[in-house]
């Protein structure tokens, strides 16, 4: 079994890595300027990818930052729809999650 300490450790990387993340992405679109056509497109495919892959990365962070908020409160682990415990095979595999199984399907 995982200590509170141990999830928000977890959460807190987790965050870390995300917004570093989240800051290669941003420094990755800003970067393209090129004035071949060819190379335009290419670049347009790629920045639609980063910016699905920035798009996520942002909703988990979101997801994040608000789990950390429930350890804070004293109010993680309980699902916050039905305020059931979340599992802990659950809380394993998707730390933020502020659902048990049941209110997530």
């Amino acid at each position: 079994m995982i200590s509170l300490s141990q999830r928000k450790s977890q959460l807190e990387a987790r965050l870390s890595e995300l917004q570093a993340r989240l800051h290669r992405i941003e420094d990755e679109l800003d970067s393209h300027t090129s004035p071949d056509w060819e190379d335009i497109a290419t670049e347009r495919e790629a920045e639609e990818v980063l910016e699905d892959l920035g798009s996520a990365g942002q909703l988990e962070l979101r997801q994040i930052s608000a789990a950390l908020q429930r350890i804070e409160v004293g109010e993680y682990g309980t699902c916050t729809k039905c305020g059931a415990e979340i599992g802990e095979e659950r809380l394993d595999l998707l730390p933020h999650t502020p659902f048990c199984r049941r209110c997530a399907g």
